[in-house]
């Protein structure tokens, strides 16, 4: 993976959503929200976990959490039929499918290439999918550099209806992944209790960050998505991650629940476009840029403290 990101119209922030299966309706007394979304879906082999082990890890830790994920799929990672037995798999458990173009190229560079069609390519192999969704993410959440670009692109989504499926709490396990895959590459041994410890502490101060200036800047608090990858750590470490998070006060939804909600709708009017839809929201508002770096996440803000833990 490399280093990230190179940013108030339709705005309705619900305060009640009704739960899959007729349950009662949320109150924000009920405390924050979060749907789990994986993006990329790579399954080549690795240290620590084969492919297949990994993939087989997560859908084991969803069906125990009792809850549906999307996943964002790069279409050249599942376009052979191994990988593409991994997505069946994947729809067949119930959970959602969603396109993240197929080379996972940037669209915030200067000059950007072809998003209809990379999204198109991606589109034959995953679109006969039950639980395919009309949703797209932007690979580096890189919406586009200014706003003719930015324009474009979500013209492109248009002329698909598909919607942008934006991710409100942004982090970078990607980047502790990375590390935990050197450290095993050089001592399969290796203890990887101390990276999903770092992970956990790493994603709540992040799903902190965005829930409280989401509530300042909508009023309330959304049913959040939490970007995670289809990798090893996600593997090792979602039982753990699901667990701190129900401690901490959060309810983990549906993705299906989530992007239901109307601030999914939301087109902010900044560029550069790019990061978490709550960041763009906050620097369309003029009043929190104090707040807010740029980009939202990336490996280096994390690379002291992973330094200094020896990690």
């Amino acid at each position: 993976m490399i280093a990230r990101r190179q940013v108030l119209t339709g705005l309705a922030a619900g305060s009640a959503v009704v739960l899959a299966g007729g349950a009662r309706a949320y109150s924000p007394s009920d405390g924050p929200r979060f749907a789990i979304t994986l993006d990329d879906f790579r399954f080549e082999d690795g240290p620590g976990l084969t492919g297949a082990q990994r993939h087989r890890a997560i859908l084991d830790a969803l069906d125990a959490g009792g809850i549906q994920a999307a996943g964002l799929i790069t279409g050249r990672h599942v376009d052979n039929p191994a990988a593409s037995a991994h997505l069946a798999a994947w729809s067949e458990a119930g959970h959602a499918i969603g396109n993240h173009t197929y080379s996972h190229a940037s669209f915030g560079r200067a000059e950007p290439g072809d998003l209809g069609g990379e999204i198109d390519q991606t589109a034959v192999l995953i679109s006969a999918h039950p639980t395919w969704r009309p949703w797209f993410r932007f690979p580096y959440l890189a919406e586009g550099r200014t706003p003719t670009l930015r324009d474009r692109f979500r013209a492109d989504l248009r002329q698909r209806d598909l919607h942008n499926a934006y991710v409100t709490i942004d982090a970078s396990d990607w980047y502790v992944n990375q590390r935990l895959q050197a450290r095993l590459a050089h001592d399969p041994g290796a203890d990887v209790t101390p990276y999903g410890d770092y992970l956990i502490a790493h994603l709540l101060d992040r799903a902190r960050f965005y829930d409280g200036l989401a509530r300042d800047v909508l009023g309330s608090s959304p049913p959040h998505t939490l970007l995670l990858h289809h990798m090893l750590t996600t593997a090792l470490f979602l039982p753990r991650i699901l667990e701190a998070f129900r401690l901490a006060g959060w309810t983990a939804i549906d993705a299906d629940v989530a992007y239901a909600d109307p601030v999914y709708r939301s087109q902010p009017d900044i560029a550069p476009c790019a990061n978490s839809l709550i960041w763009q929201l906050a620097k369309a508002d003029g009043r929190f840029d104090a707040r807010l770096r740029s980009p939202g996440e990336d490996g280096p803000y994390e690379a002291a403290a992973m330094d200094a833990r020896g990690l």
